[in-house]
């Protein structure tokens, strides 16, 4: 009995995910174009045709349509169900590992942020402010749960944040972009100074591989867009840290 009703609930937070994932597709595709993302309604992207409430039904909707428009039978964007699914894939992952607690709460819509913020800053090479904000509120939400710990999320806000600022301020921009400083610091609010710390090492080894790779594969430019990786070295920490972090103090004991 335990497991259905644990099945169930796991079967709706994956649903929960995906719904906030099309809402993250939104945000994906219009804030780079500057367009409205709260009261204009979905439409299809080739004809303009504005959609109805059966056609936006995260995952299944595109799954039923086969990928294409109902009304001008034009290709609908993949990313649309891909970033749906892994939203709610990562909602019960993060749920797995956490418990049904305010943290795995808070994780969930860090996830989702940085999963969306990471799209935009890949193709556009920019994190747009307002997910920063978004981050922010997060992380004070986090430090009033933890309050009794304060120092050490104040810390982590600028435990790598002020080291890229300088790198910024001194490569005039070259090195590092400032976005990626901003999102250093909301993090490390959220995260503490020892995560974000772990979350800086993940991303930038990540970002080092991946791109290499990228590079000797797809061609890519030497430019690469940060956000992706340092978001990916964020969730590790959030869901593994400590215990990476003990893993490694006790190779020395």
């Amino acid at each position: 009995m335990d497991a259905l009703i644990y099945t169930f609930i796991y079967i709706i937070i994956f649903l929960f995910g995906i719904v906030i994932g099309s809402f993250l597709n939104v945000l994906i595709f219009r804030i780079p174009k500057q367009e409205e993302f709260v009261k204009t309604r979905s439409h299809c992207m080739t004809c303009g045709h504005q959609l109805a409430w059966y056609d936006n039904i995260p995952l299944f909707s595109w799954l039923s349509l086969k990928g294409k428009c109902r009304y001008c039978g034009a290709p609908i964007s993949p990313q649309y169900p891909i970033i749906e699914a892994v939203n709610g894939i990562l909602y019960v992952c993060i749920f797995l590992i956490k418990g049904f607690t305010a943290d795995a709460v808070l994780i969930s819509l860090l996830a989702s942020m940085l999963l969306a913020l990471s799209v935009i800053d890949f193709r556009t090479f920019e994190i747009p402010f307002g997910f920063q904000i978004a981050i922010g509120v997060l992380a004070i939400a986090h430090l009033a749960l933890h309050y009794t710990d304060w120092a050490e999320y104040v810390i982590g806000f600028f435990a790598v944040s002020l080291v890229l600022e300088i790198l910024l301020l001194a490569s005039k921009g070259r090195a590092i972009g400032g976005g990626d400083v901003k999102l250093m610091a909301t993090c490390g609010l959220f995260l503490g100074w020892k995560l974000i710390i772990l979350a800086f090492i993940v991303g930038c080894i990540l970002g080092s591989v991946i791109h290499i790779i990228r590079m000797r594969v797809s061609k890519a430019d030497k430019v690469l867009a940060m956000g992706p990786y340092l978001s990916a070295g964020v969730m590790i920490a959030a869901l593994f840290g400590e215990k990476l972090i003990s893993l490694y103090l006790g190779m020395f004991h």
